[in-house]
């Protein structure tokens, strides 16, 4: 099974802490945002890796070289200029495989256990209707509207103004057709391909409660840099 991270983005929101350092290696309690996520992807069994990148994308390939390091492989997706996160999916597609895989974010810091995703990519090995499988959060304050509604495990597009809707945590399970129309090397969203496959029946989810944060501030950063350096010197 393998596990794509996501470190395309240009971290606009974090200037200037970016214009010299790409987003997943800005670092917080003693080790980049992208290395918690390497960590606990092997943890859990996930040790083939792919990893996009763009802005600043070299340095990132600098500091993890091909993964050994770190006790797993990774395989590199140079897009030059971001693709958008469908896009970016869809270039890496020769490199993912013919199976379902996982996709995470490498600036993101979260809890979630990995290993829960692995009876899921079984599921869809065997199911070709079982396009996708997302991980949603409850809504942070920067996020009050949510993104989807999940009702007896199947996740659908509610209205905006509708009660209930949870935030997409960046976590997901795709069967590769889940891109099929697109060319690689084109910019796409993953929306549209999700509203797609969610009229269709074919995406499930699974509300996660536990620990997950999107790091979009420098104010964000410092806080969960206190957060786990306290936690470490409590230990």
């Amino acid at each position: 099974m393998k596990a794509m991270i996501l470190a395309a983005g240009l971290g606009e929101r974090m200037r200037p802490l970016t214009d010299h350092t790409p987003k997943p290696l800005l670092e917080a309690g003693g080790k980049p945002l992208i290395v918690w996520q390497i960590e606990r992807l092997r943890r859990a069994g996930f040790t083939d890796l792919v990893i996009n990148h763009a802005h600043l994308g070299m340095r990132i390939e600098a500091a993890l070289g091909d993964g050994a390091a770190l006790g797993v492989h990774i395989a590199w997706s140079d897009e030059g200029t971001p693709l958008e996160t469908a896009g970016g999916i869809a270039r890496a597609l020769h490199l993912l495989g013919e199976n379902p895989f996982l996709v995470t974010n490498g600036d993101v810091y979260t809890e979630f256990d990995y290993a829960r995703l692995r009876g899921v990519l079984d599921d869809m090995t065997r199911d070709p209707g079982h396009l996708a499988h997302l991980v949603l959060v409850d809504n942070p304050p920067h996020h009050p509207q949510g993104d989807f509604l999940l009702e007896d495990g199947k996740v659908t597009q509610p209205p905006t103004h509708a009660a209930g809707r949870l935030t997409f945590s960046g976590i997901g399970c795709y069967r590769p057709e889940l891109f099929a129309g697109i060319v690689p090397g084109d910019k796409a969203k993953l929306a549209p391909l999700l509203y797609r496959a969610m009229q269709m029946g074919g995406v499930t989810g699974e509300h996660y409660t536990g620990r997950w944060a999107d790091i979009g501030t420098p104010q964000r950063l410092a806080d969960l840099d206190a957060e786990l350096n306290g936690m470490r010197h409590a230990a």
